[in-house]
Order: structure tokens, then sequence, then C-alpha cells
């Protein structure tokens, strides 16, 4: 009599016919005569015109189906994973891939990935809760250490007033008791809580920020420019003047350095905008040689023999 062959060997491929014909499952492992039954997995099969293999079928303890559900169902935490052995779950997928006549490397891995995860959920059930053990070992030793050092620092202080004098064993006092009066003849009477706060009003106030003002500084403007200029044309001699003579001798608020510069040329040029304002009106007249060059005005009402003398001289 031949003995039987193990469930994990591979059975011998039928023919296409016949392969058509049966689907693609595994048997369950051959159970002892006299022993329990032992759970066992199944393949799901495909549907007609596909060679994949679908999902194992699971047959454990305290579960019964396919092997994505049982995942979907413990990452969920709806299924009891202490009642599931881990053992029967890689014994029945063994099975399940040396039984199988076709199976593709990819669903084979899927199959392995799903079961690994499994493996890690069931673990980490059977893995002790972390305690907080080496957390309170590290706050004793902490304060352990500051109770030491306080201890060193009190050890120092009672070895500094130990070295120091004490009274009756290195001074003594005066036998006899003074009796010194103190006599306050100046007539104030101090009010300690008033005093307290006179000093803080007086803290107050040199604690107050002071705001920042820029300085300022006052310039010729274009509307004194006009008036200076209206006001001495009707003065000044017939004839070409130079724009100089029209500025102003002082300036308001007068600077130095770099502000006195700053004011000579804001009265230069507010004096030409003036001049350029009473030439659009046609009230003077304005002439300049050469680029860069000085800048003269007269009045408009100018005569000609004027301008001869002007251009003959």
């Amino acid at each position: 009599m031949e003995p039987a062959q193990p469930a994990a060997m591979v059975q011998d491929p039928l023919p296409p016919q016949e392969q058509e014909r049966q689907p693609a499952t595994a048997e369950p492992l051959p159970v002892a005569e006299g022993a329990a039954p032992q759970p066992h997995m199944s393949v799901a099969p495909a549907p007609e015109g596909e060679d994949a293999l679908r999902v194992p079928l699971l047959c454990l303890d305290g579960f019964e189906g396919p092997l994505d559900l049982l995942l979907d169902l413990a990452r969920a935490q709806k299924v009891d994973l202490s009642r599931i052995s881990i053992l029967q779950l890689v014994e029945q997928y063994l099975a399940v891939v040396e039984s199988a006549q076709r199976v593709r490397l990819e669903l084979a891995a899927d199959w392995l990935v799903m079961a690994a995860w499994l493996a890690w959920l069931k673990s980490r059930l059977l893995l002790p809760a972390e305690d907080d053990l080496a957390a309170e070992g590290e706050d004793a030793a902490e304060l352990l250490q500051e109770r030491l050092i306080e201890l060193a620092c009190m050890g120092e202080l009672a070895r500094w007033l130990e070295a120091r004098p004490r009274l009756g064993r290195d001074v003594w006092a005066r036998g006899e008791a003074e009796t010194l009066i103190e006599i306050d003849r100046s007539g104030l009477l101090l009010d300690m809580p008033q005093l307290m706060r006179a000093y803080m009003a007086a803290m107050r106030r040199t604690a107050r920020k002071r705001i920042y003002a820029p300085r300022t500084i006052r310039f010729w403007t274009v509307q004194d420019a006009l008036s200076r200029l209206t006001r001495l044309l009707g003065e000044t001699p017939p004839g070409w003047n130079s724009l100089d003579a029209f500025l102003p001798e002082t300036l308001p608020d007068m600077a130095v350095g770099e502000d006195a510069l700053r004011q000579r040329r804001a009265a230069m040029a507010g004096t030409l905008i003036a001049g350029l304002e009473l030439a659009k009106s046609g009230r003077l007249e304005l002439r300049q040689d050469e680029i860069f060059g000085q800048i003269l005005l007269r009045p408009h009402a100018a005569t000609p023999r004027d301008e001869a003398d002007d251009d003959h001289a």
C-alpha cells in the first residue's frame, strides 16, 4: 500500500479542458484518523476569462472568510486577533501557494504582505505595554542630583558661618549697656507710604519715553520768491539782471553747515520757478546764453532803446 502524499506537494497539472471545468481551489490538508479536523484555507476562483486567482479563503478559529477582509477588520479593530492563530495562517498560506496549479507572482506577494500585516498586528497584542519605569528612574536620578547639590551648598554655608568670629568666643560685647538718647530736632514728619509714592512718581517721570521729533528746517518757498520778484522788479534799474540778485540776503531760521546749503539751494530753485511763472504770464523775460550759464531776467516792459544800449554795452 503506497503512503499518502503530503498536502504541501503540488498536484500534477491537469489538461486544459479539465482545468476549465474545475475551479482553482486548494483541498484541505489531510487529517489523520482519530485527530481533530484542522482549519483549512482555499482560494476564491477567478471570474470566467481571467487566469489569475483571487484572494485566499481562511478557515481559522474565530474567523472564516477572505484574507483581505480579515486584514481590514483587524485594522478597524472589529475582529478579535487574540483568537487568531498566526501559525495556522502561515500554514494555510503555504498550503495554498504549494497546492495551487497556477498562481501569479504578484498575487502571492500581495497575499504575503497581507499575512505580514496580520502578524505585525498580532505581535502588537502579544508585546507587553510600555511602562514608565525608565522615565520614573530618570526623574528620581535628577531629583537625587538636585538634593545632593543643595546639600553641598548647605555644607559650604555651614563652613562659612563656622569661620566667622563668634560672639563670646572671638569677640565680646561691652560690659555696661550704653544709654544714648537720639533727639530729632529737624521737625520733619516722615510718612513712609507717601515717600514711596513720591519716589515711584519721580521714577516714572524719569523713565517716561521721549517722543522723537525730527528737526524741521524752514525753506524759501515759491510763494515767497514770487512776492520778492514782483516787488524788486519795479525797483531795479532797467536792463538784464542776474537771477542771484533777487535771492534773499538772509533766510528765515538760518541754519549752519549742510542745512544752510540746503536752504540756499531751495531759495535758488524757488526763485527760478517764480521767474518761470512770471515769464509764462508775460511779466518778465528770461535769458541764458550758454548751458549751465548765468540766468538773466528783466521786466517785459523794457523799451527798445534800453535793449539797444544793452547790446552796445
